[in-house]
């Protein structure tokens, strides 16, 4: 069964690019997921070549719903950010499925790798939303600069849960999101950031990954904000968050 407009909702269309946004130094990537699949991001290049963030977006729209979040992000760490389109999602090839996300996610991981010659150690991962399950399953497997977990969810069967209240769990051979039992294996700091009115994706659940996560860990909540507007609601302090979170980060990288 196809769980596009139940879990996915991509959008082919294009609507900007960086340079719309004064992002004038950025590549159109096309590269490969693990399975071969035709995948397309952009790349903005940054002063600070220290260290890259590699950005998992949320389940709907793609990449250029993505732009004034990401140019914010930009002008506040001064790093390079790879940001990337799933399968189905703007110009990337294939159809959407929870596994191929997977596959898209290592693909871009290793693009940095290979292609742009990051060490693991150096880059940063962001996920969102949806986007927080893949950003932990690759934590959870490979060296990696930090982790931000924004509007973090615990599980598949958990969301399903809360928004089919009826639903029986998948069985165990179907691919699921399940960050709950991943969180605990990841090595790298992670910094968890929630609106406290999220009406999506509750702070609960992502409390719930923080208790159960490893140390050097941290919680931002942001008061008032709801899933979609915690960079706009939390203002300077949201980006004044992130850029200690990435201090922090490179001086542990620094020492070991």
């Amino acid at each position: 069964m196809s769980e596009k407009g139940i879990v996915f909702f991509p959008e082919r269309f294009i609507e900007a690019t960086p340079k719309d946004y004064q992002l004038e130094a950025y590549e159109d990537v096309f590269f490969s997921a693990q399975d071969g699949t035709r995948l397309h991001g952009w790349f903005v290049h940054g002063p600070d070549e220290r260290a890259v963030l590699l950005w998992f977006h949320g389940n709907a729209g793609n990449i250029s719903h993505r732009l004034h979040n990401l140019k914010k992000l930009h002008d506040a760490l001064q790093i390079p950010i790879f940001i990337f389109d799933y399968r189905e999602y703007g110009l990337s090839e294939g159809e959407i499925t929870k596994a191929g996300t997977f596959s898209d996610a290592h693909g871009a991981f290793q693009y940095l790798i290979r292609e742009k010659g990051f060490q693991e150690s150096s880059i940063l991962l962001f996920g969102r939303s949806l986007g927080t399950a893949l950003a932990v399953d690759i934590a959870s497997k490979e060296e990696c600069l930090g982790v931000i977990l924004e509007a973090a969810f615990t599980s598949t069967d958990d969301m399903m849960q809360r928004y089919f209240p009826f639903f029986a769990p998948q069985t165990q051979s179907t691919t699921k999101y399940d960050s709950l039992s991943l969180i605990e294996s990841i090595k790298s700091p992670l910094l968890f950031v929630h609106g406290q009115l999220d009406q999506a994706i509750p702070v609960s659940m992502a409390r719930r990954l923080f208790e159960k996560a490893p140390s050097p860990k941290d919680f931002y909540e942001i008061a008032g904000a709801d899933h979609n507007d915690t960079y706009l609601v939390g203002g300077r302090e949201y980006f004044a968050v992130w850029q200690k979170f990435l201090i922090n980060c490179l001086q542990a990288s620094r020492k070991s």
